[in-house]
């Protein structure tokens, strides 16, 4: 049985990934601080505590796993705060994957399949974005994110660490049946927001924007299921198993769903009105997310199968369990 360390895996998509490995017959082994994850979520193999910060523990989880790869999903995503606070991320972010390749190499460990981000990208100069735009991060995280690209393109040079960079575009949905799901404190991300919305737990969503060049004038966005996510993980680490090189793929489902969309589909599952408050644009929120994932489907035989109405039926009985 192949053991998989996954860094993060008590988090959002790291727990998707570790029901999808152990699903595949992969032991998923995880290592987490439980600072943003949940011990709840650590439910298909054993968890070893610690921060990717900590050289001599993550040294010694990757010695005492033995794994055959690495999934990473260790680190901080909050984009405002690492506006805020960028010595945070670049501390968790870029340290800890600096950490974490050191502690490969020393245990021959040589693949690694990569949690990256669209915010890698920056504001694009063009839609749908595929992998060859320019990479022009505007916030701490994005640019945390290239800066662990970058260095695991190096250390591919240098020591033949090969790793699959997969740049995410709007993760949503939960596990089809309810048993880990989005589970974040701050909440940031639009379909959980509105849910609680919704379920009266705020007052109302805000539209930030409504005035930009898009079919109903608010911002477009890719969400694309978790579990399609954890699947193209699964085919990404086969991938490298097989004895592929490294790569940089998007993920994302190719079309884009505006907020007035996302509300208008969250109103259609739950069977409830959402109160909506019209707010001004935010700063640096571009009109237009939306992925070409042609390279990822070619490369990987994948392809993102569920669609927004999914992503929020299963949101919603993620967050009727939780907020029961």
């Amino acid at each position: 049985m192949p053991r998989i360390l996954v860094t993060g895996g008590a988090g959002y998509i790291g727990s998707h990934c570790c029901k999808a490995l152990a699903e595949a017959g992969h032991e998923p082994i995880v290592f987490d601080n439980f600072v943003m994850g949940h011990r709840e979520a650590v439910r298909w193999g054993p968890v070893i505590e610690g921060d990717m910060r900590d050289v001599t523990a993550l040294g010694a989880a990757v010695r005492e796993a033995r794994p055959d790869a690495v999934l990473h999903f260790g680190a901080l995503a909050l984009v405002g705060e690492s506006v805020a606070n960028p010595e945070r991320y670049y501390s968790v972010n870029v340290v800890g994957t600096l950490n974490l390749l050191e502690a490969m190499r020393a245990a021959g460990v040589d693949r690694l399949v990569f949690s990256s981000t669209c915010a890698v990208y920056g504001e694009p100069e063009r839609v749908p974005m595929t992998e060859d735009l320019q990479r022009r991060p505007i916030n701490p995280y994005g640019a945390s994110k290239l800066a662990c690209e970058m260095m695991m393109e190096d250390f591919d040079s240098a020591h033949e660490i090969r790793s699959v960079r997969l740049r995410y575009f709007n993760a949503a949905g939960a596990d089809p049946r309810a048993e880990i799901g989005e589970w974040h404190d701050p909440e940031t991300h639009l379909i959980p927001l509105v849910l609680d919305a919704a379920l009266g737990r705020r007052p109302a969503i805000s539209v930030f924007g409504t005035d930009y060049p898009t079919p109903d004038g608010t911002a477009l966005r890719d969400y694309i299921h978790v579990m399609d996510l954890a699947e193209a993980h699964l085919a990404a680490l086969g991938h490298l198993m097989n004895g592929g090189g490294s790569q940089v793929l998007n993920l994302g489902t190719g079309s884009g769903a505006s907020v007035r969309e996302v509300i208008k589909t969250v109103e259609s599952v739950t069977g409830r009105k959402v109160p909506v408050i019209e707010a001004p644009r935010r700063a640096g929120d571009p009109p237009a997310l939306v992925a070409d994932p042609r390279r990822a489907e070619a490369l990987l035989k994948w392809r993102a199968r569920k669609d927004l109405a999914a992503m929020v039926e299963d949101a919603w009985r993620w967050h009727l369990r939780l907020h029961s």
